[in-house]
């Protein structure tokens, strides 16, 4: 992938832009294997480990999430991230943005010009709007949200609404996300939603996930659909008749699962995420499908004997599930572990701490090409 921005040294985000999309997936493959290798082999050994083909993206338009950090002034504000000098510098054609986010960004630069948005100055700590997060549909819908320092300018937003809808119809939900606090974080706890629509349909063929402004999703749609699929394809190998999808989000994995007679239960902390998920669930008529807004780890040490599922699917942030869970795993009756990680580092940690299961399946998937991040997805069971 050629990009402008990274050839002027305007942006150098994407750390691996220029080198060979081939030897970028190469290079994820062979480091998640000799991570796990190692972990495996210091928890007595690996037995045969099948390593499916890693998962290719497209090389760009992929990301279905831009978290644009909004400078310059009110006349000529810039959309994208901030230099050395904390000035705006404007990013609002990225090329690793999906098609649609790439159209909406110069509409939502000219909509804040326009609507008189003050732009927040980071050195002087002066103005109102912060960031634009705009999040992509698989049906090209836009979820579009404007984080302000204070409820100053929501009038006003609120005002120019209509204009917004006219000029960016596919923008189905738009809010105001209120941060006041000068940190670096890109929201804050409240949310203002200004249209009917609450929520941003996702849909991955038969299912259909809500998104809600504040619950997290996997920012390469076509990469998604292709890790759902594949932790399915080994759950219903097992065909376990019960399972917990910890670390759930909006239950991608919990509804993707979810087959007639087979209880799955969904935990995350998330309670955004938990009311998305469940309306997902009721829309979806699956009955047999719980979910509840609760820390994974308390959630598993609470559980009383007889009550454990077969299955665990886990899908931790970067600093993996941890000792405590790990350990829990490793105690437990649980008879296979889907563990889906953004980190090998931590994976290959939490897989040394449970030396009872023996790593069956592994798979990279190239979540986030151009950078050297991945996602890596792997089916253990009890020896």
């Amino acid at each position: 992938m050629q990009c402008d921005y990274f050839d002027r040294g305007v942006c150098r985000s994407c750390t691996l832009m220029g080198q060979p999309y081939a030897d970028q997936v190469l290079d994820k493959e062979i480091r998640t294997r000799e991570l796990l290798h190692d972990a495996v082999e210091a928890a007595g050994g690996p037995g045969v480990v099948e390593w499916l083909p890693a998962v290719t993206s497209p090389e760009s338009g992929y990301r279905n999430k831009a978290k644009m950090v909004v400078g310059g002034t009110v006349q000529r504000p810039t959309v994208g991230i901030l230099d050395h000098r904390q000035r705006g510098v404007d990013l609002r054609h990225c090329g690793i943005c999906t098609p649609g986010i790439r159209r909406a960004l110069p509409v939502l630069a000219d909509f804040v010009a326009d609507a008189g948005l003050i732009p927040y100055d980071v050195g002087a700590r002066r103005g109102e709007l912060k960031f634009v997060l705009v999040t992509e549909s698989p049906d090209g819908e836009l979820m579009v949200r404007f984080v302000l320092r204070s409820e100053g300018q929501l009038p006003r937003l609120r005002a120019h609404l209509d204009t917004l809808r006219r000029v960016l119809p596919e923008a189905v939900v738009v809010t105001a996300n209120l941060l006041p606090e000068h940190k670096a974080v890109t929201e804050g706890d409240r949310e203002v939603v200004l249209t009917d629509q609450e929520t941003l349909p996702m849909r991955f063929g038969t299912v259909t996930m809500h998104l809600r402004p504040q619950s997290f999703f996997q920012t390469n749609t076509a990469v998604a659909a292709q890790l759902y699929d594949q932790a399915t394809a080994w759950i219903d190998e097992v065909a376990p008749a019960s399972m917990w999808d910890l670390y759930c989000g909006v239950g991608g994995f919990a509804l993707h699962a979810a087959r007639p007679g087979r209880t799955v239960t969904g935990i995350e902390t998330s309670r955004e995420a938990i009311r998305s998920a469940k309306q997902s669930a009721r829309e979806a008529g699956l009955s047999d499908v719980r979910f509840a807004a609760d820390d994974a780890t308390e959630h598993a040490l609470r559980a009383r004997p007889g009550t454990l599922p077969e299955l665990v699917v886990v899908n931790p942030p970067r600093r993996g599930v941890g000792e405590t869970l790990a350990t829990w795993l490793e105690e437990s009756d649980v008879q296979h572990v889907v563990y889906s990680s953004c980190n090998p580092v931590t994976l290959a940690k939490d897989l040394a701490r449970m030396p009872s299961y023996r790593l069956r399946r592994a798979r990279v998937l190239d979540m986030f090409p151009q950078t050297g991040h991945l996602e890596a997805v792997t089916l253990l069971s009890r020896r």
